[in-house]
């Protein structure tokens, strides 16, 4: 019996927890480097399937998160949000959300989770508590108006660049500390000029080519996105698969099985988007 099925026993719950936490992956690792029966005692003490009373508090007070999402061929993302204290909102000891403010344009985390609902969540506390808390789930896209349906008490932000354009719902599958030992003790500076600014385009007020990258285009060679097709032409194309998809049943009730199979070896369409519109 692993140490992981042991401590759960000694604790007298009704059924020992025999699945272990985490990857096949990092199994192998452990068993590799020898860590095995350390990370028992970890995923025994520290890994939750919900958000116990003290991490619902330290969620509600943070300001800012890291968020890691990857596409359905496993091409990972990670980025940064940040928000007022609460912006982060627990719903339940199984569920966060936050809104998704006005950016760029690109949603590469919005179209990973379109594609792979897996999402890490890392909260670090550098100001007061100098630990770490994350939190491992499932993530669904939800349009505002209909989450302000579920959960009517839900604020609305006054600062116009933090108007949520979409909710992230994340139901919670992991929560487990972020241990302090590395995690440096920082202040917070004076804030300067009008503060942050939140939703602008303003190029220069958002970092402008900080890194250079512009200078670089020509190198890269010109981008040339491919064309838009307009309501009409796009609504022409999908009627035009939603009759090849209804030919192999025409075909079938007339006796014309040799067109009906031709016609089922063709891709069938199933619609443009895999989620309904107030989803996505």
């Amino acid at each position: 019996m692993s140490t992981f099925e042991q401590t759960a026993g000694q604790r007298g719950e009704n059924s020992l927890r025999v699945h272990r936490p985490g990857s096949d992956g990092e199994h192998q690792v452990q068993q590799r480097l020898g860590t095995a029966e350390r990370a028992d005692r970890f995923y025994a003490d520290q890994v939750l399937d919900r958000l116990n009373p003290r991490m619902r508090e330290f969620v509600a007070r943070q300001e800012m998160f890291f968020l890691a999402t990857a596409d359905r061929h496993g091409e990972c993302d990670n980025t940064f949000r940040a928000g007022p204290p609460g912006f982060l909102h627990v719903l339940d000891d199984a569920t966060l959300a936050y809104p998704e403010y006005r950016g760029n344009g690109v949603h590469a985390s919005l179209g990973n989770i379109e594609e792979n609902p897996h999402v890490g969540i890392l909260m670090v506390d550098f100001l007061r508590d100098r630990i770490g808390l994350h939190v491992n789930g499932r993530a669904r896209v939800v349009a505002d108006d209909e989450m302000r349906r579920a959960h009517s008490g839900l604020p609305v932000d006054p600062v116009p660049g933090r108007r949520a354009l979409v909710w992230v719902v994340v139901a919670v599958e992991e929560a487990y500390i972020h241990c302090a030992k590395h995690i440096p003790h920082l202040q917070k500076a004076p804030r300067h000029g009008s503060g942050r600014s939140w939703g602008t385009d303003d190029f220069k007020r958002k970092g402008g080519d900080f890194f250079g990258a512009a200078a670089e285009a020509p190198e890269r060679g010109p981008f040339l996105p491919p064309p838009r097709a307009d309501a009409a032409a796009w609504r022409a194309e999908a009627e035009k698969l939603l009759a090849r998809a209804e030919r192999p049943a025409t075909a079938a009730r007339t006796g014309r099985h040799a067109e009906a199979e031709a016609v089922a070896e063709a891709p069938m369409f199933r619609g443009w988007f895999s989620r309904s519109a107030s989803a996505g």
